[in-house]
């Protein structure tokens, strides 16, 4: 009798063309805002002038939220993209935050240690509400991760100040390999969780013409070309 009305259900379904339930659909990706940068999160862009979370080379946000931080990452590439907490400017003994684009389109969010120049994955994953997204040959994440932590070497407590490292690269079936330029970009100065900031870096492309020597050599040519020779 079951096999039955199974059938007739079947049979009804296809003929009045009444779908079955299917699973609800999974929520998008919500963009990154900028325009709360240095209000209501602190940001760091590395690129063009005038870049965005969408555009930049290089974007990191975060804020706190309650008992945690929420981070929001994201760069021109599609392998991985990673902050890391520093005692200092340099690569090693570093606490690290990837989101790693898989081969089965996901991003996953991973914990790291440095071990000098060697990048060792951590099982312990502080990260939770976990959401990533690979589009537009970017990848882009967003997680939060507790303010403190029981004192741990490869875990900082995040209500003190850390240097940012900031780094990205390509990946081998869903495993980091070595990030794409030979010096990442830093952070001036240690970062504090309770003070947004919006702060922006060149890229190597623009660097060269916003030196002060350059701009000085800038300035010493267009006055030589408007004045002559004699």
């Amino acid at each position: 009798f079951l096999v039955l009305v199974f059938y007739l259900v079947i049979i009804y379904s296809d003929y009045t063309g009444y779908p079955f339930p299917t699973a609800p659909p999974v929520d998008p990706f919500a963009k990154i805002r900028v325009d709360d940068c240095g209000k209501t999160k602190g940001c760091f862009r590395y690129g063009k002038p005038g870049c965005n979370a969408e555009t930049c080379d290089y974007f990191l946000s975060y804020r706190r939220i309650g008992a945690d931080v929420e981070f929001e990452l994201s760069a021109d590439t599609d392998g991985w993209v990673a902050v890391g907490f520093s005692s200092d400017k340099k690569m090693g003994g570093d606490d690290v935050m990837a989101c790693v684009h898989d081969d089965n389109g996901r991003v996953r969010i991973q914990h790291f240690y440095n071990v000098g120049q060697w990048a060792k994955e951590i099982q312990r994953n502080p990260a939770r509400d976990e959401e990533g997204v690979f589009e537009n040959n970017r990848v882009t994440c967003r997680f939060k991760r507790p303010v403190y932590v029981p004192r741990e070497e490869t875990i900082v407590d995040l209500h003190l100040s850390w240097y940012y490292l900031f780094a990205w690269g390509p990946a081998i079936q869903g495993s980091i390999t070595r990030h794409d330029i030979d010096s990442p970009p830093v952070s001036e100065r240690v970062v504090s969780i309770y003070r947004y900031e919006d702060i922006f870096m060149p890229s190597a492309a623009y660097q060269t013409f916003s030196s002060p020597f350059c701009l000085l050599l800038i300035v010493a040519l267009t006055f030589y070309l408007l004045m002559g020779t004699p």
